[in-house]
């Protein structure tokens, strides 16, 4: 009899383990931390399987979008390059902090605005990857194809920014592994100059464009991690 209450308790304990949410880090510059594309997601999600995913991250915060229903924890920090990340050293310990069983990396935007060369910028991507699935092999991820820099309108990213899409999107299918694959999506093309509030963020519109273009990878990406 005590057995058999053993059993049953530990079954119950596989069974809340097994339902718990998957946890997502929304990892980036300020595109990420302050705007509201986040919020977006998180609303389109609710109408799915995911309802329930759990972001995570040490940031709380967004750039107004008055929507106190959402999760805000994202792991954007403004201003931040990937160079920095890479060097510094930052992933391990964000994803200690915070778990995550998916990660979107929105990076990139900084690294080419600082005239950083693309050849130059793709390596700290490998390395922020290499840190990514030492906190967990089985990460699945989902790698963002940045919006266009000066609201598309500028010889500086016409000549870059499709450079470095393709070249990010190159770097995703080299790096892809069965158990933690990468997902691209693409944030770059549709964006137009009335999408801005400035030069480099989204306004609203360009909020709900980069939230409708993440989500076909995001679901992917969150069927792979409930599969494991």
């Amino acid at each position: 009899m005590v057995a058999f209450k053993s059993l049953s308790v530990a079954t119950l304990a596989m069974g809340v383990v097994a339902q718990q949410p998957i946890r997502y880090m929304p990892m980036g510059d300020s595109i990420t931390e302050a705007t509201c594309w986040r919020s977006k997601l998180w609303h389109k999600l609710q109408s799915t399987e995911f309802a329930k995913t759990n972001f995570v991250g040490s940031r709380n915060g967004d750039s107004g979008c008055n929507d106190n229903t959402y999760d805000k924890n994202n792991e954007g920090h403004s201003g931040y390059m990937a160079s920095k990340i890479a060097t510094e050293k930052l992933t391990g310990p964000w994803l200690s902090a915070n778990p995550a069983d998916v990660v979107s990396i929105f990076l990139g935007t900084n690294d080419l605005a600082y005239n950083h060369k693309v050849d130059d910028i793709i390596p700290n991507f490998t390395t922020i990857l290499a840190a990514i699935r030492a906190a967990n092999a089985k990460m699945k991820i989902v790698v963002v194809q940045i919006i266009p820099l000066d609201k598309g309108q500028s010889d500086r990213d016409k000549k870059t920014t499709p450079v470095f899409n393709t070249a990010l999107a190159n770097w995703a299918k080299t790096n892809n592994k069965t158990e933690s694959p990468i997902f691209v999506a693409d944030c770059y093309n549709g964006m137009n100059a009335s999408d801005y509030r400035d030069a480099l963020h989204p306004n609203e519109g360009g909020d709900v464009k980069i939230a409708d273009n993440m989500y076909p990878a995001m679901l992917l990406a969150l069927a792979a991690a409930k599969a494991g």
